[in-house]
């Protein structure tokens, strides 16, 4: 029997005509959610200090901080001297005579009108029987320019003492050389260094500078540089001794 053919029936006038069905493709399947992928990068360590840069050749360094300054000491000043031997002389002399000490060194400041008379006191009855030394100091500013110093020393006592007097330029003092024949030269060095004279000086002249020298190099109106000029011309004929 012969195939039928199926032939479509058309759709009735006022009918819609069935709109064609499409084949609905297979669902898909889902896909999961999207994720980075892992970076092939290796992870960055933490960052490291940098260690300092060394100093530069020849830098140079820093100088270390100063220390404070170390208190500064008390200056020392006079004390009043007390003895048996200082309140007998006080006593007797009152207000031209005072005892003092300075850094352990006792001495008696006494008016210029006591020379010698205390000093031959101090050797007949205190037995200050050594001259160690006679010298002087200059201050020009003062109207009493000059201190003079005696240094004595006792044998039997084993003591040391000064005696100290001031005078003006141009005024005198009596030669020590009757109570202590060793002042004939400390004497002569006192006169050729700073001009003071000792009346009654058995020889009275320069002991270090030649005679006929101008000037006084131990006072402290003398150049350091300074010297008589006229002496090196004459007596070494050079100019100058420098």
């Amino acid at each position: 029997m012969a195939e039928e053919s199926k032939s479509q029936v058309p759709p009735s006038p006022g009918e819609s005509k069935p709109a064609a069905e499409k084949p609905v493709p297979p669902a898909q399947a889902s896909a999961p959610p999207s994720e980075k992928p892992a970076s092939d990068k290796p992870a960055t360590p933490p960052a490291v200090a940098k260690p300092a840069a060394p100093a530069a050749a020849g830098a140079t360094p820093a100088a270390p901080a100063k220390p404070a300054a170390p208190a500064k000491a008390p200056v020392p000043t006079p004390v009043p001297w007390t003895s048996p031997m200082v309140e007998k002389y006080k006593k007797q002399y009152g207000s031209g005579l005072e005892a003092q000490s300075y850094l352990g060194q006792n001495y008696f400041t006494v008016d210029r009108s006591l020379i010698p008379d205390f000093l031959k006191l101090l050797r007949d009855d205190e037995q200050f029987d050594y001259c160690v030394d006679l010298t002087a100091a200059h201050y020009p500013k003062r109207e009493k320019q000059f201190d003079v110093f005696w240094i004595l020393y006792s044998f039997p006592r084993n003591e040391r003492i000064r005696v100290k007097t001031q005078i003006a330029d141009g005024e005198s003092l009596p030669s020590s050389f009757p109570i202590w024949p060793t002042a004939d030269w400390l004497e002569r060095e006192v006169y050729d260094m700073f001009g003071i004279k000792f009346d009654g000086h058995p020889g009275l002249k320069r002991i270090l500078l030649p005679d006929g020298w101008q000037g006084f190099p131990l006072r402290k109106d003398y150049g350091i540089l300074q010297q008589d000029k006229e002496w090196v011309q004459i007596n070494l004929g050079i100019e100058s001794g420098q």
